[in-house]
């Protein structure tokens, strides 16, 4: 398996004081996801539950939807001469039956560590896909117990706590109870990981379910959000337009600014329970 952190000696300055250290970096690598033995895709991240990136990825693009429909995942050798495995090439065999992606139709399948949307021929594409609804998700959370989500999320960032350099989404109940945690490099390979962990649960849809994330709220985000049945997002920094719009089309609950009691509700505030009200 690849690294998650490596160690480099950097030169620090501090107020004029010049010294030496040694200094924690998050790792970022290629992973090729290929399908049946074709490639697929490629993305930079973090390694470490690549096997849930990969399958949350494919729940992401409407590849697949259950746990069941994805008979393998194994890691092949890599691109040296020597065939040595990297670690850095999955292959993922669906189930018989299962349609197979045609790559050459709406979407470049690369993507990089801060962009997991690149290549998107158009918006379009993406809003067809969703398989659950999520408008209709009677989810109910209290803006005291958001509130509680992101000291909650970074206590569960153990790398982050060495780097400082990660991204994290976390998976919470209506109860603020966290489910599960994943941090990579890239904020949409976070996801995809927690995403994966889910359909390896066999719990897609993932109804009634609050999604946390450490970054700002983007419209691939919330893309993914719906994709896996989740009626609600929310994040510590600002979403974009077309984030607000696709929210408010799914009827999912979108949250910015999230940091202490202070937040913006920007859709589905029918689902949020304040105080005294």
């Amino acid at each position: 398996m690849g690294r998650v952190t490596v160690r480099e000696r950097v030169l620090r300055i501090r107020d004029g004081a010049v010294s030496e250290r040694v200094d924690t970096l998050v790792a970022e690598e290629p992973l090729e996801i290929r399908l049946d033995g074709a490639p697929l895709s490629v993305t930079m991240r973090t390694p470490g539950h690549d096997f849930d990136l990969a399958a949350g990825f494919l729940v992401s693009e409407g590849v697949v939807a259950a746990r069941k429909e994805v008979a393998a995942i194994r890691y092949c050798a890599g691109a040296t001469e020597d065939g040595v495995n990297t670690y850095n090439v999955l292959d993922v065999s669906l189930a018989p039956g299962v349609p197979r992606p045609d790559t050459s139709l709406e979407r470049n399948f690369y993507t990089t560590s801060s962009c997991g949307l690149c290549g998107k021929a158009s918006l379009d594409a993406v809003r067809t896909k969703a398989r659950w609804p999520v408008a209709d998700d009677g989810l109910r959370v209290g803006a005291d117990t958001l509130a509680l989500l992101p000291d909650r999320l970074r206590a569960a960032q153990r790398v982050f706590e060495r780097t400082g350099g990660l991204h994290a989404a976390g998976l919470f109940t209506a109860d603020g109870e966290l489910l599960a945690v994943r941090e990579d490099v890239g904020r949409h390979n976070a996801v995809d990981k927690l995403v994966g962990w889910a359909l390896h649960a066999d719990r897609l849809p993932l109804r009634e379910t609050v999604l946390m994330v450490s970054g700002r709220a983007s419209f691939e985000l919330v893309q993914k959000a719906w994709m896996a049945g989740v009626p609600a997002l929310a994040a510590v920094s600002a979403p974009s337009s077309l984030a607000v719009d696709l929210a408010a089309e799914a009827g999912m609950t979108l949250v910015g600014f999230l940091r202490g009691a202070s937040m913006n509700v920007y859709s589905g505030r029918r689902r949020i329970l304040l105080e005294g009200r």
